[in-house]
């Protein structure tokens, strides 16, 4: 069987991690998330473990030369070998570069990346939109997914709360800084065929058949 190495590309409030779920279960991938492997690389006491604690005690962003080797450690484990899904990673030209030339000298290569493609303003209306529980966190959303009374949770009866990372000004600035930072990849991955969009603004079992029916094709289409 062909190993399917994927990364997921899409805007905060794509519903990235929903999907990154599901594809698990779906194709046996490694999810990789970058800052649970730094976590364990620093529990374990690995050389780059030490080398990214160092940063991570100094309260600065650990560079990106550590976070692909890192990356290029735990891709060669044995539950990496059917193939892995990268979320959160890369999130610039340099980081996508790095992490193609890390690839190619494993004698791997990525199988696509997936852009779930969700508009400015329909990310504003899903964050900002979004309530929790002061209590246990139960989730709520303006539009989509109201309490039977207002601002109380309908499970503990208390009272319902916008996240400081909710609120439209920061959801703007975070879409700013993807859009600066992260959109360019788009191109990046488009140029070299890899880039698969999916409509972001169906619902997410929509979104998540439309993405095993790409990822199954092009598996087939890899056999053949």
């Amino acid at each position: 069987m062909s190993e399917l190495n994927v990364i997921l590309l899409g805007p905060p409030g794509a519903g990235k991690g929903t999907q990154a779920e599901r594809l698990q279960d779906d194709f046996h991938l490694l999810h990789v998330s970058t800052g649970n492997m730094l976590r364990a690389a620093v529990e374990e006491g690995t050389e780059l473990g030490r080398k990214a604690k160092a940063y991570m005690d100094r309260g600065e962003l650990v560079p990106d030369d550590v976070i692909i080797g890192v990356i290029t450690d735990r891709l060669q484990e044995e539950d990496a070998q059917d193939g892995f899904l990268l979320d959160g990673f890369p999130r610039t030209r340099p980081q996508a570069e790095a992490l193609e030339k890390a690839l190619d000298d494993l004698g791997r290569s990525l199988t696509a990346a997936l852009l779930v493609d969700v508009p400015d303003d329909v990310v504003v209306r899903r964050l900002s939109g979004r309530r929790v529980c002061q209590k246990a966190g139960h989730p709520y959303h303006v539009d989509t997914n109201r309490p039977k009374h207002d601002n109380v949770c309908d499970i503990d009866g208390s009272r319902l709360i916008q996240r400081d990372d909710d609120r439209e000004e920061t959801v703007r600035k975070r879409l700013e800084v993807y859009n600066e930072q992260t959109a360019p990849l788009i191109d990046f991955y488009d140029e070299r065929g890899l880039l698969r969009r999916v409509d972001g603004t169906r619902t997410p079992t929509e979104v998540h058949d439309h993405i095993r029916a790409t990822l199954a094709t092009l598996r087939l289409e890899d056999e053949i």
